[in-house]
């Protein structure tokens, strides 16, 4: 397996496909269905893999499809959805998906669950996710965020510091859990 291979303890560091922006590249049906409403999407780097879970790999058909299926009325409709379906295509083409059933129930790898306790008792959970299917507010985290990086590897049990701006951050792992399907 590869360093940057999210079912491996090893991360890489040299490339950050994340930036302060949420993707959107994923968006539910029936929301956003105005050109204005569609964000761009990112290029995806090429020959870097695009780790996603089961369900966010059909997030990206159905992303794809419906820009296919979008009326492009005008000239400057038809760029943006034409270039929006390519940088969808590169991301599916580049997709590995990765079934968290398939992973190790006993360490925290990419698609866990993930229960923590902070230094000052209280409880969070982490789902880490693919970049695209990222949602912090909702608890998914991408395999590439800080918090993910300290998690993946550990153990119930197990401490790590989570290094942010504010500070730096005690957590133990209380709980790991792969959800079927997800």
């Amino acid at each position: 397996m590869r360093m940057d291979d999210p079912r491996t303890d090893g991360i890489t560091l040299f490339w950050n496909l994340e930036s302060r922006e949420v993707s959107k590249a994923f968006t539910k049906e029936g929301e956003g269905d105005a050109l204005e409403d569609l964000p761009p999407v990112e290029e995806w780097p090429a020959g870097v893999k695009n780790y996603l879970t089961p369900a966010g790999h059909s997030a990206l058909k159905r992303q794809i499809d419906r820009v296919r299926e979008a009326p492009r009325a005008d000239a400057r409709a038809r760029v943006q959805l034409d270039q929006r379906l390519q940088a969808l295509l590169a991301r599916l083409e580049a997709a590995e998906v990765i079934d968290p059933a398939a992973q190790p129930r006993d360490v925290v790898r990419f698609g866990a669950t993930v229960t923590v306790e902070d230094d000052d008792g209280g409880e969070r959970r982490y789902r880490i996710v693919g970049v695209d299917e990222a949602d912090p507010k909702r608890g998914l985290v991408s395999w590439r965020s800080p918090v993910a990086r300290a998690l993946t590897g550990k153990k119930v049990g197990d401490t790590t510091t989570l290094h942010t701006p504010a500070r730096d951050e005690e957590l133990t792992v209380t709980a790991i859990d792969y959800e079927e399907g997800q």
